[in-house]
């Protein structure tokens, strides 16, 4: 199970100490891009991400997602065996990423002194609900607080209904791709310095980055954005409208210039001559002339008959797709963004691909997720250890 020698991150090797989402999401786009990641497992409490989600003959479908191109062991850190096999792991990895409440792994005397000392180029990123510090950081954090406390749920939902949380890890996804952009910084700073340090990543920050300039426009102006459901405060017509065989578009007028296709488009150019037509922001202050417009033409017709004349006028619009339907879409047919993997449990496996394409040295998905433990005599044969080392660290429960 070796990456192809063309992947750029061939070379860099892995140590995926997280559970659930931000964290091992972050190793999992590493290891999609070469680098050898090794997914170490607690010896009777797996990831419980193995667990999550809807299972096909015993087997986790999420893990397959997010275990893939890792290799598995088990390990017990508290253990002093599993301390000292951690330790030699240490020397021979780049990165090491975990998402322990801080003061854990130096309850276990694994933490940042202990880790440097053995491997002074090591990158611990160190994945939190609040971060290492402050009053919350001993806190319990999960992907749905920082979705609460960011100011996500508050603007999402339609005015007279509650706050909105998200019904998937969207605080977690967006935390795992900037902690993997965070680790490929400090390896770039280790290039310069020749030196690891720690990446201290907390879930409420990248999704409060992710939410646009609300801090900016409070500080300067006392704004605090509301909920408006579909719509936006910045153009319109913008949200969702039904067809007439019970579907549902997506419209976007974003550019002044397609919010004027739009309108001829669907027969109503007089309005473009409103006062008040030449402004994203005085538009999405008549949204419901615009919305009646739109709604009211789109309504007369099939979803097929909508985005082909929209298509046509060079207007901005797109289906309201379930997953069925993305499975099916041409586009994403066409770029292949979910493939098919072949997997030794389970046979093809359909799941979304690397994240973006490079044209030189590509990413690939090697294996889908491995079960618990599964390379785990192979991995400390390779560090060193014999099969008596081996033996000693069962009967210690460290494996």
């Amino acid at each position: 199970m070796t990456a192809p020698t063309t992947a750029p991150l061939t070379g860099l090797r892995v140590l995926d100490l997280a559970t659930l989402f931000a964290g091992p999401m972050a190793a999992t786009l590493l290891g999609d891009f070469g680098a050898e990641v090794v997914k170490i497992e607690h010896p009777t409490k797996p990831d419980p991400s193995r667990g999550h989600g809807p299972s096909k003959d015993g087997v986790g479908l999420w893990w397959k997602m997010l275990g893939r191109n890792k290799r598995t062991m088990t390990l017990d850190l508290s253990k002093p065996g599993g301390r000292a096999t951690l330790l030699r792991l240490a020397e021979t990895a780049d990165v090491v990423i975990e998402n322990f409440r801080p003061g854990t792994l130096e309850k276990w005397d694994l933490g940042w002194p202990e880790l440097s000392a053995v491997n002074p180029r090591l990158v611990l990123a160190r994945v939190t609900g609040f971060g290492q510090f402050g009053p919350y950081a001993h806190r319990p954090g999960f992907g749905t607080l920082a979705e609460a406390m960011s100011g996500f749920a508050a603007i999402t939902g339609e005015p007279d209904a509650p706050p909105t949380l998200p019904p998937f890890g969207l605080a977690d996804s967006i935390a795992g791709l900037t902690t993997a952009y965070a680790v490929m910084t400090a390896l770039a700073a280790r290039g310069h310095t020749g030196e690891g340090q720690v990446v201290d990543m907390a879930l409420i920050e990248p999704i409060l980055a992710a939410l646009g300039p609300q801090p900016l426009w409070f500080d300067q102006l006392g704004h605090v954005q509301p909920r408006t459901g579909n719509r936006s405060p910045n153009n319109a017509p913008r949200g969702v409208y039904r067809t007439a065989d019970g579907t549902w578009v997506a419209v976007s007028t974003s550019a002044q210039s397609v919010a004027e296709r739009v309108m001829h488009l669907v027969g109503r150019p007089e309005l473009i001559d409103e006062p008040w037509f030449a402004s994203g922001a005085d538009r999405a202050r008549h949204a419901d002339v615009l919305d009646e417009a739109v709604g009211g033409w789109i309504a007369a017709r099939t979803r097929t008959d909508v985005l082909a004349a929209f298509e046509k006028a060079e207007a901005a619009a797109a289906p309201v797709q379930d997953v069925r339907d993305v499975m099916a879409d041409p586009q994403y047919q066409a770029l292949d963004t979910v493939t098919t993997v072949d997997d030794p449990e389970l046979g093809p496996l359909r799941m979304q691909n690397v994240l973006f394409r490079l044209s030189a040295t590509p990413g690939a998905i090697r294996w889908a997720g491995r079960p618990h433990g599964a390379d785990t005599d192979e991995i400390l044969t390779e560090l060193g250890l014999t099969p008596d080392d081996v033996t000693a660290l069962r009967a210690e429960g460290a494996l």
